[in-house]
């Protein structure tokens, strides 16, 4: 029950916040001059001229979709040669080597596709130099680049007749400027306020309540790295970033320690995804279709979630046969299965953190996945396997959800006989050339990707769990970061050369072959001309129109990936039931 009401409480209270949030949203896409534009306008301004940014000069489809790719491509430069070079470099206390070239490799291209894919431990890796200057700074641009994705797709729903789809430049600058900075300042003073971390002191020493003897010496004192955690936080879960200044990521106290800094996270999770919704709403002047897309989100959502709690919270099966008591009790934070689990989360807040960490593409995780119930974790990898528009990724989720939507309304026109239409726009076969592609690049990659890790010396030799666990941490390793999602099972050797290659290829190819085609969706779309709504145009606000859409979401997450996840945490979950029965 308690998590039923946490679980209502961060989506009520997300919902609310995002309905002004997204009506913020759109009035500085729009270029409105309101308060906010009065206080950042001048700087904005400033930028443009620095620059020598024309703000109001538009691109095409393909123009747009050049300076998205150079403008990460530097930012991957940079990063993959700051992190070979941080060994030189000032704001290195601990002095830590540079990073092995492998490891760069994976992390840039996991940063700048906001994946944020880990296979190292950042407090003991990272420099506070690259921490700052590298991987914040790309929590950045890698958010705002999701969010320039949906902008000229709304567009392009809104115009007619032309090839203008915004200018990419102005939309970056405005994605961080207006949102996601001050968002981040104010979310990272909460949570200094609460206790996390915010320092460039290198450790601090700890003495011991109770010293112990360890090889033959006391232990008296313990030594704890310590940094600019706060200022990472905050971006990490407002822009779905997902990397953790520690390996521990949000189990660690320096990162979470309180109940409200878990459920504040919890909720920035799905806050600016949810305020985008709202936002295409006004953009598109569909308010109603905006909410049939929120209500399509939380009816994949909730149940998923429920499912998750419900195996978290009814424990292991196995100690339950033994007499072991799993049950709610004072020593036991809300009982379950509490292998990999904070105590002050407890088994129920744990699910909850993870189904919001994998429906959208922040991977964060306040415990450990690879503990999780065998079917919590599948629900894990099946919001993944979605293509993650539940909520989803900033920016990339709701242009995603709407391929979805264009490919559902081309079957309800298929079902009538019309040419299907979309808010408006006729949907012809080069516009479901390009959904497809979109939608099917990620299960590509996935199926592909674990078929050649469980198949080959190098890929096989990283697994240390044998059976349906050691393909689920295969399957995982892989479809997150497909998915640009970042989270792991960790009983997998991943910092190997077979693991960052294949990895490193996957964020690249997941990210940028899924963004392309969306774009020349949107470039299809603005050079067509409204149709006025007629007597057989499918609306797509319906109760119907809900349940299509859900139902294509489901059918091609099904369709491509139950053999798979038959092979993984469903045969995990039944296989000790089939033990008790002998």
């Amino acid at each position: 029950m308690i998590s039923t009401i946490l679980t209502a409480a961060v989506l009520l209270l997300t919902i609310l916040l995002a309905l002004p949030l997204g009506r913020y949203m759109y009035r500085v896409y729009a270029g409105e001059r309101f308060w906010a534009t009065r206080l950042m306008g001048p700087v904005e301004r400033g930028l443009y001229r620095v620059t020598g940014v024309s703000a109001s000069e538009e691109m095409g489809w393909k123009r747009y979709a050049i300076a998205l790719l150079i403008f990460n491509l530097i930012g991957g430069v940079f990063l993959y040669a700051l992190l070979l070079a941080q060994g030189g470099l000032p704001l290195n206390p601990l002095h830590f080597a540079g990073v092995q070239g492998g490891s760069a490799f994976n992390t840039a291209a996991s940063f700048i596709t906001n994946t944020n894919w880990q296979d190292y431990s950042g407090g003991s890796t990272m420099s506070y130099l690259s921490q700052m200057l590298g991987l914040t700074v790309q929590n950045f641009l890698s958010a705002a680049t999701g969010i320039t994705i949906v902008l000229p797709i709304i567009r392009a729903i809104v115009r007619h007749k032309t090839k203008d789809l915004g200018n990419f430049w102005v939309d970056m600058t405005r994605t961080v400027l207006y949102v996601l900075l001050p968002l981040s300042a104010l979310f990272a003073l909460i949570l200094m306020e609460q206790g996390v971390v915010q320092t460039l002191t290198g450790e601090v020493r700890a003495d011991l309540i109770a010293p112990f003897v360890s090889g033959g010496k006391t232990i008296l004192h313990q030594i704890m790295h310590v940094g600019p955690v706060a200022s990472q936080e905050a971006i990490m879960m407002l822009g779905n970033n997902g990397g953790g200044f520690f390996n521990m990521n949000d189990a660690h106290p320096f990162e979470n320690p309180t109940a409200l800094t878990n459920f504040l996270e919890s909720l920035a999770m799905i806050l600016i995804p949810s305020a985008l919704v709202f936002m295409f709403g006004h953009m598109a002047k569909a308010r109603r279709t905006a909410w049939a897309i929120m209500i399509s989100m939380l009816v994949l959502f909730i149940p998923l979630t429920l499912v998750s709690q419900h195996y978290q919270l009814a424990g292991n099966p196995v100690l339950t046969q033994l007499g072991i008591s799993q049950a709610n009790t004072a020593s036991l934070a809300g009982g379950g299965n509490m292998e990999g689990v904070e105590d002050r989360n407890g088994a129920g807040a744990t699910a909850l953190f993870a189904t919001l960490a994998t429906a959208t593409s922040t991977g964060a995780a306040n415990g450990a996945y690879d503990s999780l119930m065998p079917l919590s974790g599948g629900v894990n990898l099946f919001l993944m396997h979605l293509g993650e528009v539940v909520f989803g990724g900033v920016g990339s989720g709701l242009a995603t959800f709407l391929a979805f939507m264009i490919f559902a309304v081309f079957l309800g026109g298929l079902m009538v006989g019309r040419t299907p239409e979309f808010l408006g726009k006729k949907i012809e076969s080069f516009e479901i050339k390009m959904t497809s592609l979109s939608i099917l690049v990620m299960p590509l990659l996935v199926l592909i990707g674990t078929a050649l890790a469980v198949t080959t010396v190098a890929g096989r030799a990283g697994v240390f769990n044998p059976g349906a666990h050691g393909f689920s941490e295969v399957l995982y390793a892989v479809t997150s970061p497909a998915n640009n999602n970042g989270s792991a099972f960790g009983g997998l050797s991943s910092n190997t050369r077979f693991y960052n290659l294949l990895t490193g290829m996957c964020m690249l190819l997941g990210r940028y072959w899924t963004y392309l085609p969306l774009l020349a969706l949107a470039g299809a779309l603005v050079e067509k001309k409204k149709i006025p709504a007629g007597s057989g145009t499918l609306t797509t606000y319906t109760p119907i129109f809900i349940g299509l859409t859900v139902g294509v979401i489901l059918l091609v997450g099904a369709l491509n990936f139950f053999p798979a996840l038959a092979l993984g945490p469903i045969a995990e979950q039944l296989a000790p039931l089939a033990t008790l029965t002998h």
